[in-house]
């Protein structure tokens, strides 16, 4: 987490507490819903932290699997979500970030670990650096409850002795590729995560997460988090699947191939890049980003890092869309604007028109070229299949929907 007093975080995304969270089950899955609350204080450069995340997730990535002491930041200075997690018997309940970017599960980085008769110290030393934050301790399993109903009796879960860079949050919920826990935890090659051993457990059907997010702007919103699969009362159109990519760095994590056209004209050819709940925005590679802003007359805002059009060029905006195994998920010219009503809370005009893509800082070509964050997730559900090595889309009532 970056660590400036000043950092804004908006759409601090909460899940109820451990008791109080709805919980539904269905056909091998589990589904457990949240809300999203803005909580601002202060101005940042959005895209800046977005580029700070993706450029250190380049460099790790490149290095091959990961080794526990070059990693990424786990989260951005805007967005952040985070669940009430119970740990032991009876449970301590933290406040952990869930990031599909990373894997260990761990806590004690503000309240204290308290082991009780369910906690196991493994004699494990676990070390994780995330770029601008870090954390090391011992390697315990434990009893986790992720909600009244949904309980993992066994669980690995890093204990922090230090930690950096977690102001207000007490560790992370790591549900990426369980190959990025290789090399964290000592005398072990890996460590299962919580969607492993939800699976493992027989909690769920399939070894899979789905995540439904609502835009921003809309009035109360919302989303959830479904274990085991996907919620098919939150989709318009069947999931579609494409397999992980193989091009490195990108394949070390939700890694897809992609192109990506503004209008009629491609401005970034079939690539690789990742999925990621921790960005904020959709970054492309630099030489994609020039032909983007060039195409819709943006000016840069330095304030905010982001975009700005003016209200005619906003009438002119034509569909940005992204070509994913044959498919085309296209985001709309009202899905490629920043939510007005939030603009003073990155430090921008409230009558300003700011875009939502933004440049990665590097040219295409080098194994991970965009990023598909918060602002496509917001239009498209997103499951991530670890048992098929897989990620699909579908379309929800707010793919297409004008709210911003």
């Amino acid at each position: 987490m970056f660590p400036s007093k000043a950092l804004l975080f908006i759409l601090l995304v909460a899940l109820s507490s451990v008791d109080a969270s709805p919980l539904r089950r269905e056909d091998g899955r589990v589904t457990l819903s949240f809300a999203a609350r803005v909580n601002a204080r202060g101005a940042v450069n959005v895209a800046a932290a977005d580029r700070a995340r993706a450029q250190a997730m380049k460099q790790a990535g490149s290095k091959g699997k990961r080794t526990g002491k070059s990693s990424f930041s786990i989260t951005n200075s805007v967005v952040s979500y985070t669940a009430q997690v119970g740990v032991g018997s009876p449970a301590t309940e933290y406040t952990l970030i869930i990031d599909t970017g990373s894997s260990n599960t761990w806590v004690g980085a503000d309240t204290p670990y308290n082991p009780t008769s369910t906690s196991v110290d493994t004699g494990n030393t676990v070390d994780v650096s995330y770029g601008s934050g870090s954390f090391s301790g011992e390697e315990y399993t434990d009893k986790v409850t992720l909600s009244s109903g949904l309980v993992i009796a066994t669980q690995s879960i890093g204990v922090a002795s230090q930690a950096t860079g977690f102001d207000g949050v007490d560790g992370i919920l790591g549900v990426g590729p369980t190959d990025l826990t290789e090399g964290t935890v000592s005398s072990v090659d890996e460590v299962p995560t919580v969607i492993d051993n939800l699976y493992s457990q027989g909690h769920i059907g399939t070894s899979a997460l789905g995540i439904y997010f609502v835009p921003a702007s809309a009035p109360n919103s919302a989303g959830e988090l479904t274990f085991g699969g996907h919620d098919s009362s939150k989709i318009t159109s069947p999931v579609t699947y494409v397999p992980r990519t193989t091009t490195s760095p990108a394949s070390n994590y939700w890694g897809i191939d992609q192109s990506i056209a503004y209008g009629h004209s491609t401005i970034l050819s079939e690539t690789a890049g990742i999925v990621d709940t921790g960005t904020t925005l959709v970054l492309i590679a630099s030489d994609a980003f020039s032909q983007y802003q060039t195409a819709t007359g943006a000016t840069m805002d330095e304030t905010t890092g982001l975009l700005t059009i003016s209200s005619d060029q906003y009438a002119k905006l034509q569909s940005l869309t992204f070509k994913i195994g044959g498919k085309a998920y296209v985001l709309t010219p009202n899905a490629q604007i920043w939510p007005r009503s939030l603009n003073s809370d990155v430090g921008g005009s409230s009558d300003s028109i700011y875009l939502i893509v933004s440049d990665l800082g590097s040219d295409s070509g080098s194994g991970l070229d965009f990023i598909n964050g918060y602002a496509f997730l917001q239009r498209y559900y997103s499951v991530f299949d670890t048992t098929n090595s897989q990620i699909g889309f579908a379309t929800t009532s707010d793919t297409d929907a004008v709210c911003n």
